[in-house]
């Protein structure tokens, strides 16, 4: 039996899509080009579905990454506020879609509602940059706020990540490469039902109509590690659920939604960093999808968990 839906996430989809709109087509596994068609098109609506904020300035910067290519890092500051601690940002879209400006009302309400500045790393996409550009791209901005923390204000040792969906996916692998490499210390990670193990192809119970997220997120992993997907050889940099020592990484604020295909592997990394002695906080919100909150905002679930983050946020 299917989980059930939450029925303001319900009302909120008809809203934005049409009470008569058909459910999403079934993508088959391996069209990258359609996924990202469809993710890039949902994100446009629904990062203006609510007001961008007036109280927030930008300025853009250009990060060297390891092979000597240029990203886009965008820095995020709320008008008269005084930084200390910063959140470095990685927009979801599985790794392999959206983008810094289809994120821009996000990120900003971000800044606005918590007073912390943001820089969104505008990290390059598989699979025309497949493991490990997009975590070099995520380190080599890591590397840059930090080196740059105090012209912008910021306390080197309060810099938190921060993702959804495969910006969370990068967000942890950024975790993890700068605790093997002696890095640029991290404060939090904060993870947004983040994908997480590449392992995760085949519907858990409840789950069984959900085929198409799953095709999804089979085609973002095919995409991010060409040939090393399915074998022995994938890199815990690439996927981090395969992280074999949780110990010295940083404090865990992790979402997990019900009806979400990387939802067993969100529980299972917090609950193996909290084994190793890593504090770890953990929300599993029932009858609800993956990135719904984006379009049911006002909803009582979604108002949970956005001030769950801005505590979070805030505290840093």
């Amino acid at each position: 039996m299917a989980f059930p839906l939450d029925p303001e996430w319900v009302a909120a989809r008809k809203r934005m899509f049409g009470a008569d709109a058909p459910p999403p087509p079934v993508i088959p596994v391996g069209d990258v080009k359609a996924v990202r068609t469809g993710i890039d098109t949902v994100h446009a609506m629904i990062d203006v579905a609510q007001p961008v904020p007036d109280d927030v300035t930008t300025t853009d910067f250009e990060v060297t990454s390891a092979d000597g290519a240029t990203i886009l890092a965008r820095w995020y500051v709320k008008d008269g506020s005084r930084p200390g601690s910063a959140v470095l940002h990685f927009h979801g879209g599985g790794v392999i879609a959206s983008s810094v400006d289809l994120y821009h009302g996000r990120v900003a309400r971000y800044v606005s509602d918590s007073g912390v500045p943001f820089l969104s790393v505008g990290y390059r996409l598989a699979p025309e940059f497949p493991h490990p550009k997009p975590v070099e791209d995520a380190y080599a901005a890591l590397t840059w706020l930090a080196a740059h923390a105090s012209e912008l204000g910021v306390d080197p040792g309060r810099i938190a990540v921060m993702g959804d969906s495969g910006g969370g996916n990068l967000a942890a692998a950024v975790a993890l490469w700068s605790r093997d490499r002696n890095g640029p210390a991290i404060a939090r990670q904060i993870l947004l039902y983040p994908m997480l193990d590449d392992r995760t192809s085949t519907p858990v119970p409840g789950m069984e109509d959900r085929i198409g997220d799953y095709n999804i997120i089979v085609t973002a992993w095919q995409a991010l590690l060409g040939d090393a997907y399915g074998t022995a050889d994938v890199s815990p940099y690439a996927a981090p659920a395969r992280m074999t020592d949780a110990t010295g990484m940083p404090p865990l604020f992790m979402e997990a939604v019900e009806i979400d295909p990387v939802r067993d592997e969100d529980i299972e990394y917090a609950r193996r960093t909290q084994l190793a002695g890593v504090s770890t906080e953990l929300h599993v919100h029932p009858a609800v999808p993956h990135g719904f909150e984006p379009i049911a905002y006002d909803s009582a679930v979604a108002r949970r968990m956005m001030a769950d983050r801005l505590r979070v946020i805030g505290a840093l």
